[in-house]
């Protein structure tokens, strides 16, 4: 055999060798890797679970990149761990010989003693794929690992705000604000100071937003405030009310109920200017210039201009308190009108000592039907022989048996005689020694 088919054959034996021991260096490899991968992918899932849920922003592909790199740490741990039990090249072509049952050929061929058999075609090495327990313990970590960067699951900022719920008070107080600010009914200044005290409650620390100081103070807030509003209501009914009975009575010759009507206009445009809240600003300009003295210089369209104005604003400040307000409120005041004479009508009154209760019936919930328990009726004994003391056996409708016949009494000779007065009710009953003495009694 010349050298070139030696070196031949050498090199066929040699890489059939190597591919052999990396086959079974791979198997070491996972055999060692499975037990762990599945472990660390269980608690990797968990780990991505609560990192999406705890930090919603971070993007998958960050994720999968975190846990690549565990994996892959994973894995070189054990591959060094498995190298410990690797096999080379020369332990390969005794494995090949036993199978193959080559007779120590390859062994001696490597020492340099024989020479190298010739190539063959099928190369058993007595090694075969177990792949269903190669591949359960990847693909169930690949799962794993999915279902905990997959699974759709709702933030912790979500399920709990960091941030408490402010206050209902605050928010009924800035809906009221921002309600007059849409209607423009109200100076802008007024607005901004009470928004200012509004921001400075929530400027608080939140741990002091329910603090008895903090809620005093909030109380406060929201009283002035309304008692401002309904001032202002109260004060542009005046001037509606005065505005218009000085147009109706415009051409009569009462000058002092003119002049009352005046004063009273003017009242009320005093009580608008002075006051912490004040009506817009274009209003109060429109009834300043108004010359009341002067009524019959003035169109009908002005004054009924100016009218209406005076019952916008009044409807606005009315529609823009008390919303938000307590149910209870609503509850104990009912929404129908009673009648206040005689506590008679359709839905609740308001109550009185010479009328109906004020609240509304069913209030606490729907009143149930009568127990109906029916007539008395007796029982039949069947077994009397369990009959105790006291139990009803028998209901029976009748009358009493009355005997009609007259009483006698038994004179001398056995004749019966009708007894008279009042021997038909003691003689018969008394023996003779009482009769006597009831006899001598009575005398």
């Amino acid at each position: 055999m010349n050298s070139g088919s030696a070196a031949s054959n050498r090199d066929h034996w040699l890489a059939t060798a190597k591919r052999v021991s990396r086959m079974v260096n791979f198997a070491w490899w996972l055999e060692t890797l499975s037990a762990p991968l599945l472990v660390a992918a269980v608690v990797g899932a968990v780990a991505l679970l609560v990192v999406r849920s705890g930090f919603p922003d971070i993007t998958v592909w960050k994720l999968a990149a975190s846990g690549g790199g565990f994996i892959a740490a994973l894995a070189l741990g054990c591959w060094a761990k498995a190298s410990r039990k690797f096999e080379q090249p020369g332990q390969s072509l005794v494995r090949i010989e036993a199978a193959m049952r080559l007779r120590n050929s390859l062994s001696a061929a490597s020492a340099g003693v024989a020479p190298w058999p010739a190539p063959v075609e099928r190369i058993d090495a007595g090694l075969a794929w177990q792949w269903p327990r190669l591949l359960v313990p990847p693909l169930g970590a690949l799962l794993l690992l999915a279902g905990g960067m997959l699974v759709p699951i709702t933030s912790r900022s979500l399920r709990h705000p960091g941030a408490p719920e402010q206050p209902q008070a605050w928010k009924q107080l800035a809906t009221e604000l921002d309600q007059l600010t849409k209607e423009e009914v109200v100076d802008e200044k007024y607005l901004e100071e009470t928004r200012k005290k509004l921001d400075e409650l929530k400027s608080q620390e939140e741990e002091q937003w329910f603090s008895h100081s903090s809620l005093e103070a909030t109380d406060s807030l929201k009283k002035s405030h309304r008692a401002e509003a309904e001032r202002v209501e109260r004060e542009l009914g005046r001037a509606e009310k005065a505005l218009a009975n000085l147009e109706k009575n415009a051409g009569a010759s009462n000058q002092a109920e003119k002049n009352r009507l005046m004063e009273e206009f003017d009242q009320a445009l005093q009580g608008l200017q002075n006051g912490a809240m004040k009506p817009n600003p274009a209003l109060l300009e429109q009834m300043n210039r108004l010359d009341l003295k002067d009524m019959a210089k003035l169109t009908p369209e002005q004054v009924e201009q100016l009218r209406e104005n005076l019952k916008k604003h009044s409807e606005a400040m009315k529609s823009g308190e008390g919303e938000g307000e307590d149910w209870s409120d609503e509850l104990l005041a009912g929404e129908g009108e009673g009648d206040e004479g005689e506590g008679k009508g359709e839905g609740p009154g308001k109550g009185g000592v010479d009328r109906s209760p004020g609240h509304s019936p069913g209030v606490l919930g729907n009143e149930t039907d009568p127990l109906e328990t029916g007539a008395l009726t007796g029982l039949e004994a069947k077994d009397l022989s369990r009959a105790t003391p006291g139990d009803l056996l028998e209901l029976q409708d009748g009358e009493h048996e009355v005997d009609h016949s007259p009483s006698g009494i038994t004179q001398g000779g056995n004749t019966d005689a009708t007894g008279k007065g009042g021997d038909r009710v003691w003689r018969d009953a008394l023996d003779p020694a009482e009769q006597r003495t009831l006899k001598r009694f009575f005398e």
